[in-house]
């Protein structure tokens, strides 16, 4: 694979040669976080035209899938295009190595030429960071932990979780360009994006890429053919309302719906009307009723029974159903290696004990 003459590592330039030495240096010298690093960049370089990936087992068993380099060039350059990022632009790497998201910050940057810096992957990304940077991604998390210092990053990418009201509303008084992503494992990490912060956008929606076709099936969920990216159409379990043929609204995960009294409830809206009363960390779920055929019930982490239902009992904004009849407790939520709440396996083995 080509590597662009101005990719640099913290302002040391590397070329196409220099890459299988650096790969070796961070395997054998480095931290746990830059031997996957090397590990990777080993893998870009060698010549099998595919690269394996770890799905983050979120909504299901996590698993091990193929994507041609060729295509993971593709999405960096549709990146690179959208955000229009300069050869010698500086990056952030705050994402582990061992995920696409992290991988295709070290791809976009040997594509695009860009400068990229690299510090730990962890809940607070910017602790001790004076630099500011171009470009950065972050999960939810990072982005929380980072308030105070996101003017750092000038375009920022935030995804691989839900964005709670509290950090969208918080995000509105940062002085920089930071953007909500759509997308997953198959699809090179996003093919759509939702700025957060602009402050002529109201209400914003999900707009795709170039080159990225939409359509819904029977179901209402998201169709996607993209096949500068995928050579298969990528059917996903994702309800969208389309409001046109390059624009959307996420409304949440089919496999998450809730049909309580014949009445269809999606997790994620109640999740976004709790979240401006709650911080602590919490999902929604349905759970077998005899009488409803399901109930939402609210699961918390760690947290004290009383406390939460006077809360929602003083939330006004629920309509008919969505209220949760039930609060679950759980002293630990299951999470994948990448942080994302398991919430089938969480409700499991809260039910089983």
């Amino acid at each position: 694979m080509k590597i662009h003459p101005s990719f640099s590592i913290q302002g040391r330039t590397i070329s196409f040669d220099d890459l299988k030495e650096v790969g070796y240096s961070l395997i054998k010298e480095g931290e746990e976080f830059e031997k996957h690093i090397g590990e990777f960049l080993l893998d870009w370089i060698d010549d099998l035209p595919t690269l394996s990936v770890k799905t983050s087992g979120s909504t299901g068993a996590p698993k091990t899938i193929l994507l041609k380099k060729e295509q993971m060039v593709n999405s960096a350059r549709a990146t690179g295009n959208y955000f229009n990022l300069k050869p010698g632009a500086t990056a952030l790497l705050c994402l582990p190595a061992t995920y696409i998201a992290g991988k295709m910050m070290l791809i976009r940057a040997m594509v695009l030429g860009l400068n990229i810096y690299l510090v730990p992957p962890s809940s607070y990304p910017l602790e001790g960071i004076t630099d500011s940077f171009d470009f950065g991604a972050m999960v939810p998390l990072q982005v929380s932990n980072s308030l105070s210092k996101l003017h750092q990053i000038h375009k920022l990418i935030i995804g691989g979780a839900p964005i709670s009201n509290s950090i969208r509303e918080a995000l509105k008084g940062v002085e920089n360009s930071s953007y909500e992503t759509y997308g997953m494992t198959e699809t090179i990490t996003h093919i759509a994006i939702k700025p957060l912060n602009d402050k002529e956008v109201e209400d914003a929606t999900f707009t795709v890429l170039p080159n990225v076709e939409l359509t819904t099936d029977d179901r209402g969920c998201l169709v996607i053919n993209a096949p500068e990216i995928s050579d298969e159409t990528v059917v996903t379990n994702d309800v969208v309302q389309m409001l046109s043929k390059t624009k959307f609204n996420w409304l949440g995960r089919l496999d998450n719906v809730i049909n309580s009294g014949g009445v269809k409830l999606h997790p994620e809206h109640i999740e976004k009307v709790i979240s401006n009363y709650i911080d602590t960390p919490f999902f929604v779920a349905g759970i077998t009723d005899n009488e409803l055929g399901q109930k939402v019930v609210l699961v918390v982490e760690d947290a004290e029974i009383k406390d939460i239902q006077k809360t929602i009992d003083g939330i006004s904004e629920f309509k008919k159903f969505e209220k949760p009849k039930t609060i679950l407790i759980a002293k630990e939520f299951q999470r994948t290696d990448s942080g994302k709440i398991q919430r089938s396996k969480t409700l499991h083995q809260i039910l089983k004990l």
